[in-house]
């Protein structure tokens, strides 16, 4: 492979001004430095814009309201890396995370993509009556999500761009046919994300939508009966995937 190819970070946004630096900071503090970051807003309303312009090395494209698929395959799109990698724009990278990953692909033959372990935290101004009825975990778990995931180009593309007619889980749609095509994982043992617990979280936002988790299962297990029966390790990493975003 070679030396120190670029990775293209992708970060969707829509509305994001409250945490949205963070997030950026944590990708331009990456001790992995090939770095090139994409921020497309998704038609945002709030000052996200202002935010993303005070970054002179962060690319800033905007777009009518679309949803986060179309937002990511805009960015894919935009990219110029060897690797693709996504983060929230609520979340935070820890600064080793594509150093580890990018050592993953190094040290061994044939990876597609490469995972890490996650842990979850609240953020520091939700109240205590929020704080309470959060389904909050401090374990270190594996991290089967668009957050965690660094991907190589060319096998981003063996499965094609994310699906934009799911109002949720369009990276669990993405991730149950990239198993089913056969892309060779990897999860390294590190931490490499901290997902924020907040009062606007996704899940919680598109509550009436959480029926779309079960459809995409759905429709990858149907996909599966037809053709090889399902494993039971990529049986449990799909529902922990669909668990963890429920919470």
């Amino acid at each position: 492979m070679e030396k120190n190819p670029l990775v293209s970070v992708v970060i969707p946004l829509y509305n994001g001004e409250k945490y949205l630096a963070e997030a950026i900071e944590s990708v331009l503090a990456q001790t992995y430095s090939s770095i090139e970051l994409i921020v497309v807003d998704d038609g945002s309303t709030d000052g996200s814009a202002d935010i993303v312009k005070g970054y002179t090395s962060v690319h800033y494209y905007f777009q009518p309201n679309q949803g986060l698929g179309a937002a990511r395959n805009r960015g894919i799109d935009l990219a110029q890396g060897r690797f693709l990698a996504f983060l929230d724009a609520d979340d935070i990278w820890d600064k080793d995370k594509l150093m580890c990953q990018m050592k993953a692909f190094d040290n061994t033959h044939g990876l597609d993509m490469v995972f890490g372990h996650v842990i979850q935290f609240i953020s520091p101004e939700l109240d205590e009556n929020k704080k309470s009825s959060t389904n909050y975990s401090g374990e270190i778990i594996p991290g089967y999500i668009a957050g965690t995931l660094l991907i190589k180009r060319e096998s981003f593309f063996r499965i094609g761009y994310f699906a934009t007619h799911w109002r949720v889980g369009e990276f669990i749609d993405w991730y149950t046919k990239a198993i089913e095509k056969g892309l060779n994982s990897f999860t390294i043992p590190e931490v490499v994300m901290r997902r924020r617990i907040h009062a606007d979280n996704m899940g919680i936002r598109e509550y009436d939508s959480r029926g779309d988790y079960v459809r995409i299962l759905k429709a990858s297990l149907d996909r599966r009966r037809k053709g090889n029966v399902i494993g039971e390790e990529e049986k449990t990493s799909i529902s922990g995937e669909h668990k963890k975003i429920e919470s």
